[in-house]
């Protein structure tokens, strides 16, 4: 059985949507439909080709006035529910993708469909384009989401407007200055929804990327407003504190003084690819009170032209009362995935304690 994400737009799914489509849309042909669908090129088409052909061929057999369309497609995700079919699918991203595609021109009935359709399966990627184009006019709709009854538009609200929102076209002026979308945080940091909250962290960690400072005043302003904002901030600030930001750092108390790193050792000094790294070390609390101490690793992963770039991953962080020795063992995998490709030759595995990187160890990625 196919496990390819692009086989989600299968003959069933087709057929299911079919079906649906059949009861709502005044003289659909399903037989036509699925003969525009299966062409000779479809099982080349990836993913997102076949996400863009739906909404292509959808449109063939929808009504010339956007408006009466959108009322259709309105109706359909009404029966898609009452079947119990598709809700937050992934394969149903070609109805936001045909608001993108066929109502860029029209942003009040765009507006209102995205607001609808979201609440069946996210529109994060299709508003995008809206803000591009009608900056201002969608940012002060989303800030109106972002108090919406319904935590899926409110999750829009943010989750669209992120400035580096991954797999989605970048928004340029909110990297520059994204003021813009500070109000939206603001309206959802105490959101009852843990997906939101979620997002607006995202949000932030974008944010953090290109102005630090601007994030390290927000989590100076909402820190202690209550447990879930303060997880918000501390998930924002994620990057910041992976780079050893000094003044992130001395905001959540972490000093590396009197902190010590002994015995850090590479066990396995050659691996092959689709093994793991084995090392340990042990830090100790010099100090005479108790410690937060965050512990870190980071890998220097060896680059095609012979540089090394760096990744890094948490261990913990926790208290370390006084005089306190842990002893930690690590295992880093080296299976292959889609977003990173191994080169062989010498690696390098660092320590890292309270955002200062200490000792340094090499070890060979060999055939």
């Amino acid at each position: 059985m196919s496990t390819l994400l692009k086989d989600l737009y299968s003959r069933t799914f087709y057929n299911n949507i079919s079906t649906v489509f059949e009861q709502v849309i005044p003289g659909f042909d399903k037989k036509e439909f699925n003969k525009q669908i299966f062409t000779s090129d479809f099982e080349k088409k990836e993913l997102k080709e076949r996400m863009r052909h739906t909404c292509l061929v959808l449109n063939n057999f929808l009504p010339s006035d956007y408006q009466k369309t959108i009322q259709i497609l309105k109706k359909s995700i009404n029966q898609f529910k009452k079947y119990g079919i598709g809700e937050d699918g992934l394969a149903f991203m070609f109805l936001p993708d045909y608001i993108e595609i066929y109502g860029l021109n029209d942003l009040k009935n765009s507006a209102e469909a995205l607001e609808f359709i979201t609440q069946f399966v996210s529109c994060e990627f299709a508003v995008r384009p809206f803000i591009l184009k009608y900056s201002e006019e969608m940012l002060a709709i989303m800030l109106e989401w972002s108090k919406h009854e319904n935590y899926k538009v409110r999750r829009l609200a943010t989750e669209g407007s992120r400035p580096r929102l991954p797999w989605a076209m970048g928004i340029p002026f909110l990297k520059k200055d994204p003021s813009a979308i500070i109000p939206i945080l603001e309206n959802l940091k105490h959101d009852s929804s843990e997906w939101v909250r979620k997002s607006v962290s995202n949000s932030l960690n974008d944010i953090a990327k290109d102005h630090p400072e601007i994030v390290l005043n927000i989590a100076k302003r909402w820190s202690g407003i209550s447990p879930e904002t303060d997880a918000i901030i501390k998930h924002g600030c994620r990057t910041l504190l992976k780079q050893g930001h000094a003044d992130i750092l001395k905001h959540y108390g972490l000093d590396d003084k009197g902190i010590l790193l002994s015995d850090f050792e590479i066990l396995t000094k050659k691996i092959k690819i689709g093994d793991s790294l084995a090392f340990s070390f042990s830090v100790t609390n010099t100090n005479p009170t108790d410690q937060i101490v965050r512990l870190e690793y980071s890998v220097y992963y060896k680059k095609q032209n012979g540089q090394n770039t760096k990744k890094v991953y948490k261990i913990s962080e926790r208290i370390y009362p006084a005089k306190m020795t842990v002893k930690i063992e690590r295992k880093q995998k080296f299976l292959l995935i889609t977003t990173r490709k191994f080169h062989l030759g010498n690696h390098q595995l660092a320590i890292i304690i309270n955002g200062k990187e200490q000792e340094i160890k090499n070890f060979d990625l060999i055939d």
